[in-house]
């Protein structure tokens, strides 16, 4: 059990590790020869670390189907579990009522 526990944290204490000497060096370079307190590079590092989770989360991979034969943007909407109007503020400039089979619309 201990082991497992081990091999499960190993990896996000070796980014924070990495993370914490990326934050000192880059304070250090910036600070021209003044002192890093313990708790500048603690607050350093949630900022940095607390960024990088923000800035993955707040941009998902675009999500595209192929209008299919009698495709519809209600058909597709249904089919994707989200709203025409959705729909059409993930694809400006699209016209509902002329949509192509093999047409590309965003779905996420």
């Amino acid at each position: 059990m201990n082991r497992q526990l081990a091999t499960r944290l190993a990896a996000p204490a070796a980014f924070l590790a990495g993370i914490t000497i990326a934050v000192l060096l880059v304070r250090a370079g910036l600070n021209d020869g003044e002192t890093t307190t313990a708790a500048q590079t603690s607050v350093a590092t949630t900022t940095a670390a607390t960024t990088a989770s923000t800035q993955t989360a707040t941009q998902p991979t675009p999500v595209f189907v192929a209008v299919e034969s009698g495709g519809t943007l209600d058909q597709i909407a249904l089919d994707n579990d989200t709203t025409v109007e959705r729909l059409l503020l993930l694809n400006p400039g699209l016209d509902p009522t002329a949509l192509q089979v093999g047409q590309r619309i965003r779905v996420r």
